[in-house]
Formats: C-alpha cells, structure tokens, sequence
C-alpha cells in the first residue's frame, strides 16, 4: 500500500482492528426459536402459550431476565408458575430444538457480504451476547457464519452480562486489542450502554429487538440499514496514513 491508503478507523484515532457484533436481533433473527422453547416450557406447567410479537418485546439481557418479564406479567390464577423451572425447561428445549436443527433462526439479509468484506479487510470479528456460549457457537457454526469469527463471548464466559462492559473487554483481550481499537455493532441499548461503559464507539442496525423499543432512537455513532453496509461506512470515516484528516462522520445518535 502506498502512504496514502486508507487505514479503518471510525471517529476515534486508533486504527480500527477488530468489530464485536451482538447475536440475538443483529446477526441473527432467533424470536420464533424463543417462542417456541418458552411455550414449550410453559406448556409443562399448564400455561398459555405466548404471541410471537408479545415474545420479540420482551427479549432483551439474557433468558434469566427474559423468563422474570414473563412470570412477572403472567395471572397467578389458578397457580403460579415456577420461575427456576421455567428457565431450566426453556435452556433444555432451546438447546433440544439446536440439536435436532429444528430451529427456524435465520441470518438477516447483509451479514454474510458485510462478515466477508470485513474480513477481507483484516479485520478481527468477535460476537458478544448474554446466551450461553455453547447455544451461541452452535448457532454460529449451523448457520455458516463460525468461519469468519475469531471469538464468542456468551453471558456465561465472564463475570457479568452486557449491559456491564465486562463481555466486551473479556472479547477484547481474547483478540489482543484494545476498546480503542474497536468496534460494538448492535441492535439495542444494552449494546450501546456496553460499548459506551467499555470506551467503544458503537454502531446500531434498524431493526432487531431493542426491549421492544424502536431501535432507530439509540444514541448511537451511527446507523447502517444492514451489515453490509458497514464496510462502506469504516471506509467513508478511514483517515489517510499519512495523517490527513479522515472523512466525515457517518449520521446517527450521540
């Protein structure tokens, strides 16, 4: 490369060596395999199955939350449903659906072009979700994508669960860079608040989960409609070797 080439940056001024991505809502649509495993377990205990879209709202921090939000909003009458065991039946129908390869998940359009293009631009790829990383890594591995990540941080793999930045440094020093160097790509405000609290700058995506709030109101640094826009938006904000200034700054939140 010559002196004047562009090198990946994104609005800070170390040179940008890896991207983190969230798993549920960002690279992969996984509500219909939720439901299903969720009213799987509810059914054990005499419960009602739930609506696809009353499920995609309540998604959010990890199934431990997920399975309070439910109890908390299902009628006691005529009993109430066990929470320790609704979680340990939700984790054995999850994995059961995974390893059957029942599941119905789905990678959202732009993720395999944007994971090819990134890779090829020598950058490190990490996801960091609040799954358990075993679910997480099948996932990745069934639906083709394993190959272009370097490293899977589940909420199981470190202290804490995102919102806490704890995932995404644990993510970090697998890669051996730092949160400078770095880039959170997510889809709700527990990603952004992440990023934010591990000194990462942060990427959002329209669509996804987000607690059933819109994502498109997270104070982001910027917005791609798909992952395959994410190279074109690095390389619109790369700064010359040569120390020029870098281009101008994506639209988004912040």
């Amino acid at each position: 490369m010559s002196g004047a080439d562009p090198e990946m940056r994104f609005a800070t001024g170390e040179p940008l060596r890896a991207v983190l991505f969230d798993l549920d809502g960002t690279l992969l649509d996984t509500v219909a395999d939720i439901r299903l495993a969720l009213n799987r377990a509810l059914a054990e205990q005499q419960s009602a199955p739930l609506a696809l879209e009353y499920v995609r709202n309540l998604i959010g921090r990890g199934a431990p939350v997920l399975v309070q939000r439910v109890v908390a909003r299902l009628d006691p009458r005529p009993w109430p449903v066990d929470p320790v065991l609704l979680l340990q039946r939700f984790y054995f129908h999850y994995d059961l659906l995974h390893e059957l390869q029942e599941h119905e998940a789905r990678v959202y359009p732009g993720v395999v072009e944007g994971f090819a293009q990134l890779h090829a631009q020598g950058l490190r790829l990490g996801v960091v979700t609040n799954k358990p990383r075993h679910t997480a890594t099948a996932l990745l591995v069934q639906l083709n994508l394993s190959h272009w990540v370097d490293v899977v941080v589940g909420g199981d793999s470190a202290g804490q669960r995102k919102p806490h930045p704890q995932p995404l440094l644990h993510a970090c020093e697998a890669l051996q860079v730092s949160p400078e160097e770095t880039l959170m790509v997510g889809d709700s405000a527990i990603d952004v608040a992440a990023a934010r609290a591990a000194g990462m700058r942060v990427v959002c995506v329209p669509y996804g989960y987000n607690e059933g709030a819109d994502p498109r109101t997270l104070a982001c640094d910027a917005f791609i409609d798909t992952l395959a826009d994410l190279p074109t938006l690095l390389l619109s904000t790369a700064a010359p070797r040569d120390g020029g200034v870098p281009g101008a700054r994506a639209h988004g939140g912040q």
